[in-house]
């Protein structure tokens, strides 16, 4: 909430505070309406009116870098159907505690690695991808009992970001850490034992250049950097989503940074490894992963040629 030191101009907070009556009335229709229903009905609406928007071009460019090869009909259809999932994602974040593994309607793959994880009392860091609906990943950990700090990007409404925080409080999540400004509190965690759940898929124009679908991007160094220190692994997660709003996480095998020394060097290929994790998931289901991104720097979309080529 704004605090006192920070004074917020009132004609902005009645704004924020405007909004964060509307969220909530969506979120409370969402919930009533089931997981079924909302879901469908995210689905429909950004499937309805996705195409329609800038963002669209993004996701078109998007497909065409990372699937040069592919059918111009294939992309297009790849472009819409990701609309529908994406707006599923987001209406399920109003009934996430009931997309759980208790609930049902998750399976899990492997998990004996996160309760190694539990009963270990040693931090590792889980890394993943924009991938299907990826709160239902925290969801698993949770589930699985590992202490862990979760990074989350704060909405700009104060309040909105409240009721969103409340809302992943009620699948387990307790631990938060900002991006950008968090790195403190994850260094704290990690020395008291807690894992740290990191989404390695966008951009960071400060950080080293990986390649991604042959292409350069710049990643965040943070999820190897944190591995390195602490002397862990990254644990790589994944979901998909299956028919009738269920989902299947994998806890894949996991990866370990090299220690060679060259502390840079060594960074950069934990970095590569884990953006080549990403990529392998996004192959196979590209229809789940979040293309409204815009993932590469400026000079790869100027170099990209025509959409309909």
């Amino acid at each position: 909430m704004p605090g006192e030191d920070h004074r917020i101009p009132l004609g902005q907070d009645l704004i924020w505070r405007i909004e964060a009556v509307a969220f909530a009335a969506l979120f409370a229709l969402l919930r009533a309406l089931g997981v079924e229903r909302a879901s469908n009905f995210g689905g429909w609406l950004l499937r309805t009116l996705g195409p329609l928007v800038g963002t669209h071009k993004i996701v078109r460019r998007n497909l065409k870098i990372a699937f040069p090869d592919m059918p111009v009909a294939e992309r297009d259809r790849l472009a819409v159907e990701q609309w529908d999932r994406t707006g599923r994602t987001f209406a399920e974040l109003a009934v996430m505690d009931r997309l759980t593994p208790e609930g049902g309607r998750v399976e899990v793959v492997g998990i004996e690695r996160l309760h190694a994880v539990r009963d270990s009392g040693k931090p590792v860091v889980l890394i993943s991808g924009h991938l299907a609906n990826f709160e239902v990943m925290a969801a698993v950990i949770m589930s699985a009992g590992v202490p862990c700090q979760v990074t989350y990007r704060a909405a700009n409404n104060p309040y909105v970001d409240a009721l969103i925080r409340q809302s992943r409080e009620r699948y387990g999540i307790r631990l938060f850490a900002p991006k950008g400004d968090g790195t403190r509190e994850l260094m704290a965690g990690m020395k008291r034992g807690d894992s740290i759940a990191l989404l390695v898929d966008q951009k960071y124009n400060q950080g080293p250049e990986v390649r991604f679908f042959d292409e350069p991007v710049n990643a965040s160094p943070g999820a190897a950097r944190l591995a390195l220190r602490f002397g862990t692994v990254m644990q790589p997660l994944s979901v998909v989503r299956l028919p009738g709003v269920r989902f299947r996480v994998t806890a894949h095998e996991p990866i370990a940074v090299p220690d060679t020394g060259d502390k840079t060097g060594d960074v950069l290929r934990g970095i590569q490894a884990a953006n080549t994790f990403v990529e392998d998931r996004v192959r196979e289901v590209p229809e789940d992963w979040f293309w409204v991104h815009k993932r590469w720097p400026d000079s790869v979309y100027q170099a990209l040629g025509p959409l309909d080529a």
